[in-house]
């Protein structure tokens, strides 16, 4: 009766620990663990993200850029992982907080990538009204 008990703990840990891996794999391309690690234990815990804001840039109306599409990994953007950052009055929208960290690095860059983003949808939802 022991063995099996032991069994089932060894098994449903095991199962518990891939999932937990997984979920830390999800935004792939990223710094390898930490970061991931930390938001899926937050996750698993039912905190919600924090949004990170520029304190040096914050003014008194930010405008959200708007993207749907994470500019440092290229990922779709998921409402329920999203990590914010305000840059220059504007919010911009990353689909983890390990994107942030690497958005401040050189944010012209990314901020080029949005721009990009924008107007390609833009041109998208002309071309549908024009129908």
């Amino acid at each position: 009766m022991f063995k099996k008990i032991f069994v089932v703990l060894i098994s449903g840990l095991f199962i518990l620990g891939i999932s937990n891996l997984s979920f830390a794999m999800m935004c792939s391309g990223h710094a390898a663990g930490g970061k991931h690690a930390q938001i899926a234990q937050a996750e698993s815990s039912g905190h919600q993200h924090e949004t990170m804001v520029d304190t040096q840039a914050s003014s008194k109306e930010d405008v959200n850029a708007g993207n749907k599409i994470c500019p440092v990994s290229g990922e779709k953007i998921v409402d329920k992982l999203k990590a914010t950052y305000e840059y220059n009055g504007k919010i911009y929208n990353f689909c983890c907080a390990s994107c942030v960290g690497e958005f401040k690095k050189d944010p012209e860059k990314y901020i080029k990538k949005v721009e990009e983003e924008l107007q390609v949808e833009s041109k998208g939802q002309s071309q549908q009204s024009q129908r």
